[in-house]
């Protein structure tokens, strides 16, 4: 069992686990407060890179998973501050062998930022593996089944799509971070020609814009002008852009919207904008986490310091002479900061929150769960023991210890500070030269559980 303030255990080689049922939220330091208002951050965990597309009137989240499957984790909400994990997009990465247990060596690789599109009664998931190429999934309903991912480009070093159809001039765009251009030695925003089906690339792209980092760009089109928000580094700093055209390939105006607030330790930015039903407009937006130096398998890479990752915030939107205005401006300078608290844009929804508790009595697993790396389907089982999870053991790839012992399984961290997480472990079964437990884990990772010697 887990409270809402779990902290991220993944579960290591355990022969058998099962746990207590789901704990109801409760009001905490963060999220809904019961009173008409929230605490940000909404999701105060690591839900990076968000993406948010309205049906009806449910609201549905897309979030990167980087090398964990399944993948691209898909959350749903009524009032775009209580969410609850729904699915994803798919079960596995096909598309390189890196991602299989047996080379387990996708970290850091596999699918960043996404975009997720609702348009002509179809869903529509396009991901860049930067390391590969440009994918699209797409399903009839939102919890699918969803087709098997379609490259549309194959290409490295590049992230960031986001698809607009734009219903008046019936043209669909893709827009995306291109990669680091040589000449301009920034990153380049360009702008592609899409099918109006949304398979296809018709040209090879313009670039419209060039910034230091810029990424993460998202069109809107508003009252005659296309709207292409995007997040750039200025001046040590990353902050949330915007660009403003009667037309989308430019001439563009540019105005930053969103910087972090002074004394602050994390950036502000990248996030999608959502109106609510009144008619009032939203942005969630994510805190970039500081930078250290780490050990062991990402030894010489980065990591955040601040182990609940890219935690998510919701911020109101207004409007100004056609410009939008984010947050608050508490020094006056034009540029708007985060809040830590605000009215719901909706208000009468029960406070929720992303699934932890299991006791797995189902024959599929909870779409709280993923496996770091593809999973080793043969070697564990939800039926072979009712009510219990049996994962066999299996030995590392390349005697790679923990970071490539295949099948371990896992949920993302949430909360920040202390958390309790309960579980029954049954490791009768378990043989000499055996490890099972449990791991909290990112850029490194601490380990619990038993070892069985020869004796």
């Amino acid at each position: 069992m887990a409270n809402r303030r779990c902290q991220l255990l993944s579960l290591l080689l355990i022969p058998a686990l099962a746990c207590i049922g789901r704990a109801k939220p409760q009001i905490g330091s963060w999220g809904d407060q019961g009173d008409g208002k929230y605490k940000n951050p909404i999701l105060n965990a690591d839900y990076p890179d968000v993406d948010i597309e309205q049906a009806g009137d449910i609201y549905y989240m897309l979030t990167s998973t980087i090398h964990y499957a399944p993948g691209m984790t898909l959350l749903a909400s009524k009032d775009i501050v209580n969410w609850t994990i729904i699915g994803h997009v798919f079960n596995k990465l096909t598309w390189e062998p890196r991602y299989n247990f047996d080379q387990m060596s996708g970290y850091r690789f596999g699918v960043w930022a996404g975009d997720l599109a609702y348009h002509g009664g179809r869903w529509y998931c396009y991901f860049i593996d930067s390391q590969s190429g440009l994918y699209m999934s797409s399903a009839e309903k939102i919890t699918g089944p969803w087709s098997n991912a379609l490259c549309m480009l194959k290409k490295t070093g590049w992230t960031d799509p986001a698809a607009f159809w734009d219903d008046d001039q019936k043209q669909a765009y893709l827009v995306c971070n291109f990669g680091r251009d040589p000449v301009q030695k920034m990153n380049q925003i360009r702008m592609f020609k899409m099918s109006w089906d949304g398979t296809k690339l018709l040209d090879e792209g313009k670039a419209i814009y060039h910034g230091h980092g810029a990424e993460a760009a998202k069109i809107y089109k508003i009252n005659g002008y296309y709207y292409i928000f995007l997040a750039e580094w200025i001046q040590g700093d990353r902050k949330q852009l915007v660009l403003r055209g009667k037309n989308i390939y430019g001439p563009l105006e540019r105005r930053i919207l969103m910087e972090r607030a002074a004394g602050a330790t994390r950036s502000v930015c990248q996030g999608a904008l959502v109106q609510a039903p009144d008619g009032s407009w939203w942005l969630t937006h994510q805190l970039v986490q500081h930078r250290e130096k780490i050990q062991g398998a990402f030894a010489g890479r980065t990591t955040g310091s601040s182990y609940e990752g890219r935690s998510q915030w919701l911020i109101p939107v207004k409007w100004q002479d056609g410009w939008p205005v984010l947050g608050q401006d508490p020094d006056g300078n034009g540029i708007g900061n985060t809040v830590q608290q605000w009215k719901k844009p909706i208000q009468g929804s029960p406070i929720d929150a992303p699934q932890t508790d299991d006791e797995f009595d189902t024959p599929k697993l909870s779409p709280q769960w993923q496996w770091n790396h593809n999973p080793r389907l043969e070697r564990w089982s939800l039926t072979e023991r009712p009510g219990w999870l049996r994962l066999k053991a299996s030995v590392p790839v390349n005697d790679g210890g923990f970071w490539n012992a295949a099948n371990t399984l896992s949920q993302r961290l949430m909360g920040k500070g202390k958390g309790v997480v309960t579980a029954k472990v049954d490791i009768g079964n378990m043989k000499p030269g055996q490890q099972a437990g449990f791991c909290r884990h990112s850029g490194q990772y601490i380990l619990l559980g038993i070892r069985v010697d020869d004796d």
